[in-house]
């Protein structure tokens, strides 16, 4: 049985395991903003990747020092690695001279990070817990299906910490805006962003899908850059390449402070679901977001005023017809592309035109109506 949360007595220092990836790092923001608020005193460290790190270096908000964690077996790094007994076995000797009051496990159901994180020695740990799993002094059951801002919030709420923040926050620093400005140099023409890559190829929308949206904002008075990361190169000049109207590649040219920078920018985003679309959200950018049923369930924006999600409902596997919602199979044909373009175009429009004059206003009306 859970016990119920409570406040925790002469807490001086926080663990919060979270090492994994952009947009896993945003859902649990709100989490961290409620630590911070319960326990203003306390040093929060979070136990991360290096990219964390750099990232956070400098950058204003709840988590105070990250901490590198070394690879290992299901914590960040896929179950089939072999760690490094005697590296790890160095990590949690360093840890336990850390001598944390609290940890929290949000990195998953803990099949793998629940033993990781008892391995730190913390007076109390607190986290999530699938069936699989060893238990915490304070856990939730890990079920699939839960949005994961409100996951890891309640899971911060058995230590007490109340809600501050509902929708994921991120400061924007001067250096990350500088980054940008280098690489693209603001100009009249307001920015609109399209980011056509997604870690899973199956979340991806047509290239040729995005580059319409990005004709239809051009025509609409937009600047159109398209971003991607190295390995998402020949998505980003598909969709450069079918555009009609001039678009700017900004693949792998921008830190991901720098696409902090770029997105606060911006007009409106149009993503396929992914890291940058969170990050997006983050720093307050308008967004159309095209979502898979079972991510948008766990991943989707609770919140309509700016943000406009997609759904596909498509389980069967367009290659081999094994139903998605029962297992998984090895194909990586897209999930997404029975979401409607002229739907995408219409939202991506309509969230342009919100902060345009009055006098263009008319024009934007006008593309969105010819698109009906």
């Amino acid at each position: 049985m859970v016990p119920e949360g409570s406040v925790i007595p002469d807490v001086r220092k926080i663990a919060v395991l979270r090492a994994n990836a952009l947009g896993d790092f945003i859902c649990a923001l709100p989490a961290l903003e409620a630590l911070r608020a319960t326990y203003p005193r306390a040093e929060i460290v979070l136990l991360a990747k290096s990219w964390h790190q750099a990232f956070l270096r400098g950058r204003p908000g709840p988590v105070d020092r990250v901490i590198v964690i070394p690879p290992c077996a299901g914590v960040g790094m896929p179950e089939t690695y072999q760690n490094d007994e005697e590296a790890l076995e160095r990590f949690f000797q360093e840890m336990a001279r850390e001598r944390f009051d609290l940890a929290f496990q949000i990195h998953g159901g803990g099949k793998y990070s629940n033993p990781f994180l008892l391995r730190l020695g913390a007076r109390i740990t607190i986290g999530l817990k699938a069936e699989d799993a060893p238990p915490l002094d304070r856990w939730l059951p890990y079920i699939f299906f839960q949005q994961e801002v409100l996951r890891y919030l309640e899971v911060a709420s058995l230590a007490g910490a109340k809600m501050t923040v509902l929708e994921p926050r991120l400061t924007v620093t001067p250096a990350d805006l500088a980054e940008a400005q280098r690489v693209l140099p603001e100009e009249r023409r307001p920015l609109a962003v399209l980011h056509p890559g997604s870690g899973d190829p199956a979340r991806r929308w047509a290239p040729e899908r995005f580059a319409a949206v990005g004709d239809a904002l051009y025509e609409a008075g937009a600047r159109v850059v398209v971003t991607g990361t190295g390995s998402e190169r020949p998505v980003v000049e598909q969709v450069i390449h079918a555009m009609r109207h001039e678009g700017y590649n900004l693949c792998d040219r921008l830190s991901i402070g720098g696409l902090a920078g770029l997105l606060t920018r911006s007009r409106v985003v149009i993503s396929n679901d992914s890291g940058p679309l969170h990050l997006a959200r983050a720093v307050g950018a308008a967004t159309v977001g095209i979502y898979w049923c079972f991510n948008m369930m766990n991943y989707g924006p609770l919140s309509r005023l700016h943000h406009r999600p997609f759904v596909s409902w498509l389980l069967i596997c367009p290659v081999c017809g094994v139903d998605r919602s029962q297992k998984s199979c090895d194909h990586h044909a897209s999930f997404v592309n029975t979401i409607a373009q002229e739907d995408v175009v219409a939202a991506a429009l309509d969230l342009f035109s919100k902060s345009l004059p009055s006098r263009d206003e008319a024009i934007v009306e006008k593309l969105v109506t010819n698109r009906k």
